[in-house]
């Protein structure tokens, strides 16, 4: 796991400066802390992060580095219908995986399916549509709430 943190920061700072970016002081925390986080991670919860290692990284400088990074595709944006957005890096190779989210507590876990993929490679190869990328939410109760 330390290896894949290690390597996508690597990744996203080569990028960055490939782009023309300057690699701030500001910038390298966020990305680094994105990292640290993983998967599915909201702006706030980065600021929260960074604020207990004692780096002040101001809110504005956290969506605007999150912005970039999304628009280099080095991150996707994540919609978990909670009303904000989050954010998980895309490693070099573009793995991706996607999410169930528990409409009663709002926590979020990963999965990942070869069936699910290679199902979507098929309608891909059906419509229309040059497709470059997809994410798969899935909505439920997670087993702490149904216990409940």
């Amino acid at each position: 796991m330390l290896e894949a943190v290690s390597e996508w920061v690597g990744h996203a700072q080569r990028e960055l400066e490939r782009e023309g970016y300057r690699l701030s002081g500001p910038r390298s925390a966020v990305v680094e802390t994105l990292a640290d986080l993983g998967c599915s991670v909201t702006a706030k919860e980065i600021a929260d992060s960074l604020h207990r290692r004692g780096q002040d990284v101001g809110v504005a400088s956290i969506y605007r580095t999150l912005e970039l990074l999304d628009k280099l595709r080095l991150t996707r944006r994540v919609d978990a219908a909670e009303g904000v957005a989050r954010y998980e890096p895309i490693g070099p190779s573009g793995e991706h995986h996607h999410h169930i989210v528990c409409e009663s507590c709002g926590e979020v876990s990963a999965f990942e399916d070869s069936g699910l993929e290679r199902a979507i490679e098929r309608l891909a190869s059906r419509v229309d549509y040059a497709i470059d990328a997809h994410d798969v939410t899935l909505r439920g109760e997670c087993p702490a709430c149904r216990a409940r």
